[in-house]
């Protein structure tokens, strides 16, 4: 039933003042109403966009998935619109990372408590997350610097393939049980996507068997489960999102030298102005490539072509 049909099937005509003090009564009602799904799916809401890559393929034409933080946007500062709480109500599924990323540090009690009936599925539910305090950073003088970030999680755990194949056991598990008459399905698609990520996970160790180096520079620190999949050393210009000092700057820019890098890697979500500065001082360049992408895994071919050609 749409919004429409609801106020003309329930609601009279009554005085400007009686309806300002239904007001409220009428905003709940209104959201009992748009909680009706239209098209008979199962309606899902992720945080992030990989996570809805996941969800769309193992619930295929069963589930409608929606995503919190849109393409570009920054997971570290995004604040839902009017437009996804209404959204969160009418679902019946979150799909949360669980890994540490910032909006759902700052957001999931409240969206919660729009739709409390709502199930929980923690993506990364089995999976070993890194430390933060484990990764390399560019600009660092003494490792007594970073003691603030001991036990800090690295949310980033879906740029594994291991971690992607576990993300898809968990998203069939939670659907299967808000919809138990399609379990089969899931679980059959959950088998070939599972079989999907390990033939590429074996195309990318086969893509960087060659490589000269096994260091990248990146300007966010986004790829430290990629690397430490296969053997590389992601290191960091910067950390927690925070712009660089002078100082910080030219260690980073010493660093690259030292270790013959003349990439540096930036992500769309973050200002590439540092970078850029950075890739001048190096008479290198800046690459673009997306740990955020929808497109799994299109998106980790991509950047592993990126990588293998800045350390030929």
């Amino acid at each position: 039933m749409t919004i429409r049909q609801c106020l003309q099937k329930n609601v009279a005509v009554l005085p400007v003042r009686s309806l300002i003090l239904l007001l409220p009564l009428l905003f709940v009602f209104l959201q009992g109403c748009a909680k009706q799904p239209p098209s008979g799916k199962v309606q899902v809401i992720a945080s992030i966009e990989p996570l809805v890559w996941f969800v769309d393929r193992i619930g295929g034409d069963r589930v409608s998935v929606s995503v919190m933080v849109p393409a570009g946007a920054n997971p570290h500062s995004y604040e839902p619109t009017p437009r996804q709480m209404a959204l969160l109500g009418q679902s019946a599924l979150f799909v949360k990372a669980g890994s540490g990323v910032e909006f759902e540090l700052d957001w999931m009690l409240r969206l919660l408590d729009l739709n409390r009936n709502i199930a929980v599925c923690n993506a990364s539910e089995g999976v070993t997350l890194l430390l933060m305090s484990e990764q390399e950073h560019a600009h660092e003088q003494h490792t007594e610097e970073r003691d603030h970030e001991q036990g800090h999680p690295d949310p980033h755990f879906w740029l594994s393939l291991q971690n992607g194949r576990m993300i898809a056991a968990n998203v069939e598990r939670a659907l299967s049980l808000i919809d138990p008459s399609g379990k089969e399905y899931y679980a059959a698609n959950a088998a070939s996507l599972s079989k999907e990520l390990e033939m590429l996970d074996l195309d990318i160790r086969k893509a960087l068997k060659g490589v000269k180096s096994h260091r990248f520079l990146v300007f966010h620190p986004a790829w430290g489960y990629f690397a430490h999949d296969y053997g590389l050393k992601q290191i960091a210009a910067e950390e927690e999102g925070k712009t660089l000092t002078p100082r910080q700057l030219q260690r980073v820019i010493s660093r690259a030298r030292e270790e013959k890098i003349t990439v540096v890697f930036v992500s769309p979500q973050f200002s590439s102005t540092q970078a850029e500065a950075i890739a001048r001082d190096i008479g290198g360049r800046t690459v673009m490539v997306d740990p955020l992408s929808r497109d799994y895994t299109d998106n980790l071919r991509q950047a592993t072509a990126a990588f293998v050609r800045s350390m030929q």
